[in-house]
């Protein structure tokens, strides 16, 4: 079978991101408002909470470009007339409100980690997880840009040992505090790029969480639908797996704001990977797709999904 087109319209050569220096206005400025988020992590969660919805819904008037990012992704995914106009924009407000929600839980995370929150987070299908994980070879755990996913990380953590893969931010603010936040939790930190070390830790029969639902540009890539829109896929995933001989599981996890109840579901996925990045890349979506679907509010729609275009077609942002 022939590969997807790999070419694209209108995407430009990716420039190295400068690190700020640490006495920059902006890095000062984030200092501040860490500091200011650890007092607040220490409140009542009911209040962070409430505290978080207000935010979201006081982004929605200021989103800008982040707003059309999420309208314009909505209209592709969820088109008319099956999907009418006035539902997109409650399901994009939603969206938003989940996102302020996820910045009061990121404090809680990263900035109060002892905190006790297992009693309200509840696991399912850890024990063939665990078994997977007992057999010596590493288990490389897909996931995807879901709201509450830094809020469960330290409950997931104790719940089993894990590397985590994270994109370094060229504030070093934000970067201490990523790295220093999810550090607490996981084992071990490794940066999007380093593929080596993603192979290395699989090999050493490590759990590593994975999740390559963005658009990283045309290398690498093939198009697979999502949400029946042609999008740049990683072929990696698949790569590395075959590389390893790693046991392969998806993990989503969704918030029940009704009864405050945070749920972390886990599955294997079988005949992954075929050796066909095509179909691998296919498929992969597609389970994503599918849990996506439990409560597509709770999607990381702000990120431009579909920004790399196949050949001939227009852009969308």
């Amino acid at each position: 079978m022939a590969h997807a087109p790999r070419t694209v319209q209108g995407t430009r050569r990716r420039r190295p991101h400068r690190t700020l220096p640490p006495w920059h206005l902006r890095v000062l400025g984030t200092w501040l408002a860490i500091g200011i988020g650890a007092v607040c992590a220490r409140l009542p969660l009911g209040l962070l909470l409430r505290a978080g919805d207000l935010l979201g819904r006081a982004a929605w008037h200021v989103g800008g470009r982040r707003r059309r990012t999420t309208e314009t992704n909505l209209s592709l995914c969820f088109p008319a007339p099956a999907h009418p106009a006035d539902a997109r924009e409650h399901l994009a407000r939603a969206t938003f409100r989940h996102l302020g929600i996820s910045v009061a839980e990121t404090l809680v995370a990263w900035l109060h980690p002892r905190r006790p929150l297992d009693h309200l987070i509840t696991f399912e299908g850890f024990d063939a997880l665990r078994t997977a994980a007992g057999t010596g070879h590493g288990v490389l755990l897909i996931g995807a840009h879901f709201a509450c996913m830094e809020f469960i990380g330290g409950p997931l953590g104790r719940a089993i040992d894990l590397d985590v893969v994270y994109r370094r931010n060229r504030n070093p603010a934000w970067q201490w505090l990523q790295r220093h936040g999810r550090g607490q939790h996981f084992r071990h930190l490794i940066e999007r790029d380093d593929t080596r070390a993603i192979v290395r830790a699989l090999r050493n029969g490590h759990v590593v969480w994975y999740a390559p639902d963005q658009d990283y540009g045309p290398r690498h890539a093939v198009f697979a639908p999502f949400f029946g829109v042609p999008a740049a896929t990683l072929t990696a995933t698949s790569r590395i797996a075959a590389l390893t001989g790693a046991h392969v599981f998806f993990m989503s996890q969704h918030r029940d704001l009704t009864r405050r109840r945070w749920c972390v579901q886990v599955s294997p996925v079988t005949d992954y990977p075929t050796g066909n990045s095509d179909a691998d890349a296919r498929r992969l979506n597609a389970i994503i797709e599918t849990a996506v679907r439990v409560d597509p509010a709770q999607y990381l729609w702000l990120h431009r999904r579909f920004k790399t275009r196949p050949t001939g077609a227009a852009r969308l942002y």
